[in-house]
């Protein structure tokens, strides 16, 4: 296919050259009724580009075929069979996989280190999860995707299960053996789903980990706003081979998708996938370098330690992405939520996540000497401050099997039955009617369903007075909505 084509930018050029006039939505016509003060912030060509799909980018009819011929392109692109855009992030977009796998009632294996959106999916679809254990690093205190053979034990003792679910990479990086787990679900004719929201970039260079469809998997979904160049909530589903009808997951995609999709997204994700095939292995062999160079240099920081060949290995994960570059800093004596803030507060650098004993600072191709001297000049820093920071609350991390709770409703009955809202001393016990995940990395600890114990609650109760933020009805966690009980 010709990859110097991206329909969907060459579309919208067209459109403001033809200087057509809607009558449709939006209702700013072309910057034309937006606030001036707005316009000031986000600039005139937002709104000269926001325009409806049909009766605006295509025609009424879409004959054109604009946003098939660019989902065809990216398709091709990264070696899957289909490829469906979607304009609400991978939040929707593995939901929709999630759907198009299993229905109401019907298990599917999951990670237990699943982000949250998946566990929304559980909600709204009414699938029964057949929880999955990653694979705990209990010295780090980290969590890596589940090993293989976990998933094949799985399958053995539910053999009805619809298929299969994995998260990889990781948010730390750390990626699962898929193809082996692709083998695991094909020997019982299962599909695997990969939600690789942090590997939009891995189909563009052959020194990051595989990519779920050069592994042989199913159904992916990426988030090309992570670590590739398109715009927030830009999202594919790729699908590939023949055990997920391809017409069933686009029909899932349009079930949950919204009726007025963002075209600038669309152009994102399509501009993007022709500045990665024409241009990809070489800015992010760039970016690997450059990732390489940082780490070494970060190591050299008193009491600042990279994480690297540590996560890999028997029993821990079966590749990792150096652009992830998560640090710990133990040696500082300081949470990282506190040298996370703190850095925010001194350097203005964002980091990409913290817990209580590392940060993360996520490296991409738009990287450069720039931003990473920025990086090392805030982390000098932190160290040099360390003793400022030392002291307060610490967190009350359980060894990994006291994190893991007895799942004793379906995550729809519980979130949708009757609950009442109990203090966090008279949850233990109570069976939870809510998520509550520390944000990032958004991983629930508790989900719909589960019997709430009371080494979680010290864990997430001292977690959010040492700094944690937690993604709950109530963040400060004074009141937690549990199910009421017969």
């Amino acid at each position: 296919m010709d990859h110097s084509q991206a329909p969907v930018l060459a579309a919208l050029a067209d459109y403001q050259r033809r200087k057509d006039i809607p009558f449709t939505p939006p209702g700013h016509k072309q910057a034309r009724g937006a606030d001036k003060r707005v316009v000031e912030v986000l600039g005139a060509a937002v709104f000269c580009s926001d325009i409806v799909a049909t009766a605006g980018l295509d025609d009424r009819r879409s004959s054109n075929r604009i946003l098939e011929y660019a989902q065809e392109l990216m398709a091709d692109a990264v070696g899957a069979e289909q490829a469906f855009f979607t304009t609400c992030g991978s939040s929707l977009s593995v939901k929709a996989a999630m759907l198009s796998v299993a229905g109401p009632h019907e298990q599917l294996l999951v990670g237990r280190d699943a982000h949250k959106a998946v566990a929304s999916g559980l909600i709204l679809s009414g699938v029964q999860p057949i929880w999955v254990e990653p694979q705990w690093d209990s010295d780090l205190k980290l969590a890596h995707p589940p090993a293989p053979a976990a998933y094949a034990a799985a399958f053995e003792q539910h053999p009805d299960a619809r298929g299969a679910l994995v998260i990889s990479p990781t948010p730390y990086g750390t990626c699962a053996d898929l193809s082996a787990l692709v083998r695991v679900c094909h020997n019982h004719g299962r599909p695997l789903i990969v939600d690789e929201a942090w590997g939009a970039h891995l189909p563009f260079h052959p020194d990051l980990p595989a990519w779920a469809m050069d592994a042989g998997a199913d159904v992916c979904v990426t988030s090309v706003h992570k670590m590739g160049a398109g715009l927030e909530q830009g999202s594919v589903v790729h699908q590939q081979g023949g055990v997920v009808d391809p017409a069933v997951l686009k029909a899932c995609v349009d079930l949950l998708g919204t009726t007025s999709p963002s075209v600038l997204i669309y152009a994102g994700l399509d501009g993007w996938r022709r500045h990665m095939v024409e241009h990809g292995h070489e800015l992010i062999s760039a970016a690997l370098d450059l990732a390489q160079r940082t780490r070494a240099q970060i190591e050299d920081i008193d009491g600042l330690h990279v994480h690297g060949a540590e996560f890999t290995g028997p029993g821990r994960a079966f590749d990792r992405d150096p652009l992830q570059i998560v640090i710990d800093i133990t040696g500082l004596g300081v949470l990282g939520y506190r040298a996370a803030d703190w850095l925010h507060s001194n350097h203005h650098i964002n980091l990409h996540l913290s817990d209580h004993r590392r940060i993360c600072a996520q490296l991409s191709y738009a990287d450069d000497t720039d931003t990473t001297r920025a990086l090392l000049t805030a982390l000098r820093d932190l160290a040099a401050h360390a003793s400022d920071l030392r002291g307060g609350p610490t967190v009350d991390v359980p060894a990994p099997e006291k994190l893991r709770m007895e799942l004793v409703q379906l995550p729809q009955n519980a979130f949708f039955g009757r609950t009442e809202n109990v203090s966090a001393t008279a949850a233990p016990g109570r069976v939870s009617a809510e998520i509550l995940a520390p944000y990032p990395p958004g991983i629930p600890v508790v989900l719909p369903g589960e019997r709430i114990t009371q080494p979680v609650m010290d864990y997430l109760i001292s977690g959010v007075r040492a700094g944690m933020v937690v993604d709950a009805s109530d963040p400060q966690l004074n009141r937690i909505r549990v199910l009421v009980e017969n």
